[in-house]
C-alpha cells in the first residue's frame, strides 16, 4: 500500500455537526460553565461560613478563657481589690496637681492643711482593763543593805481569762404576816422579769448566744459543743429556740429604730441572697433575699436587715414607704419603682463600677514587661483619681466637700465618660471590659449624683461593710430553716450593725437591752434602750463575760 494511503488512514474522521448539533454543544458547555461557577460559589459561602464560625469560636473560646481565669481569681486568689497597678502613672503628674490646687483652694476657705500621717506607733493598751499587778521582788539576800527598794513598771501582757459556766440560783424572800384573826398573808420580794419568762437561760448567756453566732460567725452546733466543754449542756436546738422567741422580744425596739431610720434624709441599701429551707411556695434550693439599709441622722446611724423570700421591686417599695431623701444603691432595677412612686433621688455606687473594671483586669493575661496596659487598667487608674480626691476632702465640711467636688472631681468624671465612650467600640462585645464600661455608662447619671451634696459618699461601702458579717456568717452556717428563723436573724444582725454603727460593743448593748426589755412597758421605756440612749457604764452593764463573772 502507498505510504501517502496509509498516512490518510491513520489520521481520524473529521467530525461534522450540524447547525442544531453545535447549538446544542454550546448550550451544555455554558451550562458545564454555569455548574463550576455554582460550585465554586457554594465553595466560596462554605469557606465564609466556616470562617465565621471559626471566629465565633474564637471569641467565644476568648470569653471562657476570660471567665475561667475569673473564676481561679475569685477561688484561688487574694480577694481585696486593691491591684498592682500597672495603670498607675496614667496622668500621675495630673492628679498630683489637681490635689496642690486642693491644698491651695482649702487654704484659702481657711481650712487648715493636713499633715502627711505619721507611721502609727502600736498603741498601749485601753486605761478601761482591768489591770492585776505582778510584783517581782527582790531575794532578802539581794536587797540587803540597800538604802531603800521601789518598783517600776517595765512590762505589760495582755491577758485572757477563758469563759467559765456558772449556774446563778435565785433565792426569793418571803415574808408572813398574821392579822388579828389569825390568817396569815405571804409577801415575795419582787423578781426582776425575765425577756423570755420562764427560761434557764440567764440574760448573759443569751447574749453570748447572739454575739457569738450573729458577730463571730460561729453556728450552734459549734456552741454547743464549747459551753459542754465548760459543763453547760445546752442543746442547739434549745438556742434556736431561744433566739426565733427573741423575735418577738426585739420587734418594738427593731419599729422604734425604723421609724428613726426614716427621719433621716439619706439612706444605703444592699441585698444579698440567702437560703432558708421551709419557705411556702419556694423550693429549698431555691434563693431567698436578705435586705439591708442602713441610714437615719448622720450622729444616729441605723442599720436594719429585712429577710423576704422575694427579689422583686415591691420589697423596697414596702421597706422604703413614707421616706423621702436621697437612696444609693448599686444598679439593681428593682430600686427603680420606689424612686418613681416617691420624693427619693436615687445615686449610684462607684465601688461597683470599679469592682467590674477590676474583675476585667484580674481575667486579662498576665501581661509581659514592655507590652501594653489593658483598657480596664486603664479605666482604674481614672476611677482611682476620684477615691483620691475623696481620700483628701473626707474630713472637709459638707459645703466645702461640694465645691471641691464641683471644681475637682467634675473635669475628671467628664474625661473619664469621653474615653468610656470612645473605647466602648474598641473592646470585645460581651467580655467583661465591655460589660464594664456599658454599666458605667448606663449608670452614668446615678454614678455623678454624689458631687451634688458633700453629705453623700462617693460609694455605697458603709452598706456593703455592715452586710459583710453575714455573708461571713452565712459560710459557717448555710442556710435557715424556716422563714420566723431568717426574720429572728434579721432582728438579731440589725440590733448588733446598729450598736457598732454607734461605737458600742455588741455583747454589752445586748446585755443591756436583756436585762431591761422585759420590763419596758412603754414607749419612753423602749426608747430608753435606743443605743444613743443606753447608758452602758452608768447601769453595770459593761462586758464581763470574758473575765468569767458574768
Amino acid at each position: 500500500m502507498p505510504e501517502a494511503q496509509k498516512n490518510q488512514e491513520k489520521q481520524p474522521a473529521s467530525a461534522t455537526f450540524t447547525v442544531p448539533e453545535l447549538i446544542d454543544l454550546l448550550a451544555q458547555k455554558d451550562q458545564v460553565i454555569a455548574d463550576r461557577d455554582e460550585v465554586i460559589a457554594d465553595n466560596q459561602r462554605r469557606l465564609k461560613a466556616q470562617d465565621q464560625s471559626l471566629k465565633a469560636k474564637d471569641k467565644l473560646l476568648k470569653l471562657l478563657e476570660e471567665q475561667l481565669r475569673l473564676a481561679r481569681q475569685k477561688r484561688f486568689g487574694a480577694n481585696s481589690e486593691k491591684l498592682p497597678f500597672q495603670g498607675d502613672f496614667f496622668d500621675e503628674a495630673e492628679l498630683e496637681q489637681a490635689l496642690s490646687d486642693v491644698e491651695q483652694q482649702l487654704a484659702e476657705v481657711g481650712e487648715p492643711p493636713r499633715n502627711k500621717p505619721k507611721r502609727k506607733k502600736r498603741e498601749g493598751f485601753s486605761d478601761k482593763l482591768p489591770r492585776v499587778r505582778v510584783d517581782i521582788a527582790l531575794s532578802d539576800e539581794e536587797k540587803a543593805g540597800a538604802s531603800r527598794t521601789f518598783f517600776t513598771k517595765v512590762k505589760e501582757e495582755l491577758d485572757i481569762v477563758p469563759a467559765k459556766a456558772q449556774v446563778i440560783e435565785y433565792w426569793q424572800e418571803k415574808a408572813v404576816f398574821e392579822d388579828a384573826h389569825g390568817e396569815q398573808r405571804i409577801q415575795a420580794a419582787a423578781r426582776a422579769p425575765h425577756p423570755l419568762g420562764k427560761c434557764i437561760a440567764s440574760v448573759q448567756l443569751l447574749a453570748y448566744i447572739l454575739v457569738a453566732k450573729y458577730a463571730d460567725g460561729l453556728p450552734l452546733y459549734r456552741l454547743e459543743k464549747i459551753l459542754a466543754r465548760y459543763g453547760g449542756h445546752i442543746s442547739r436546738t434549745a438556742m434556736a429556740n431561744w433566739i426565733i422567741r427573741l423575735y418577738d422580744v426585739f420587734k418594738p425596739l427593731i419599729n422604734l429604730l425604723q421609724e428613726h431610720q426614716r427621719s433621716g434624709d439619706y439612706l444605703q441599701a444592699d441585698e444579698t441572697r440567702i437560703q432558708v429551707l421551709k419557705e411556702d411556695g419556694k423550693v429549698a434550693t431555691s434563693d431567698k433575699w436578705m435586705w439591708l439599709i442602713r441610714g437615719g441622722p448622720s450622729d444616729q446611724p441605723v442599720v436594719l436587715f429585712h429577710y423576704d423570700a422575694s427579689r422583686s421591686e415591691e420589697v423596697p417599695s414596702r421597706l422604703l414607704d413614707g421616706f423621702e431623701g436621697v437612696l444609693q444603691a448599686d444598679g439593681y432595677a428593682g430600686y427603680n419603682k420606689v424612686c418613681r412612686d416617691n420624693p427619693i433621688t436615687r445615686i449610684g455606687c462607684w465601688d461597683h463600677a470599679r469592682r467590674k473594671f477590676v474583675e476585667a483586669s484580674k481575667a486579662a493575661p498576665k501581661k509581659k514587661k514592655g507590652q501594653p496596659v489593658s483598657k480596664a487598667d486603664v479605666a482604674i487608674s481614672k476611677i482611682r483619681k476620684l477615691y483620691a480626691i475623696e481620700n483628701r476632702i473626707k474630713d472637709l465640711k459638707p459645703e466645702h466637700k461640694t465645691a471641691q467636688r464641683q471644681t475637682l472631681a467634675k473635669p475628671v468624671l467628664a474625661d473619664l465618660k469621653d474615653w468610656l465612650q470612645t473605647n466602648a467600640t474598641r473592646v470585645p462585645k460581651d467580655s467583661l471590659t465591655s460589660k464594664a464600661i456599658q454599666y458605667t455608662l448606663n449608670q452614668w447619671d446615678l454614678l455623678v449624683g454624689y458631687c451634688d451634696d458633700g453629705r453623700l459618699h462617693i460609694s455605697n461601702a458603709l452598706a456593703e461593710n455592715a452586710i459583710r458579717p453575714f455573708a461571713v456568717g452565712r459560710r459557717n452556717w448555710l442556710f435557715a430553716d424556716t422563714s420566723r428563723g431568717a426574720k429572728a436573724s434579721a432582728t438579731v444582725y440589725s440590733l448588733i450593725e446598729t450598736a457598732k454603727a454607734n461605737g458600742l460593743e455588741p455583747y454589752d448593748y445586748l446585755r443591756h437591752v436583756l436585762t431591761h426589755i422585759a420590763a419596758a412597758d412603754s414607749v419612753e421605756r423602749i426608747e430608753a434602750l435606743l443605743p444613743w440612749n443606753a447608758r452602758l457604764a452608768d447601769s453595770g452593764d459593761k462586758s464581763d463575760y470574758m473575765s468569767g463573772t458574768g
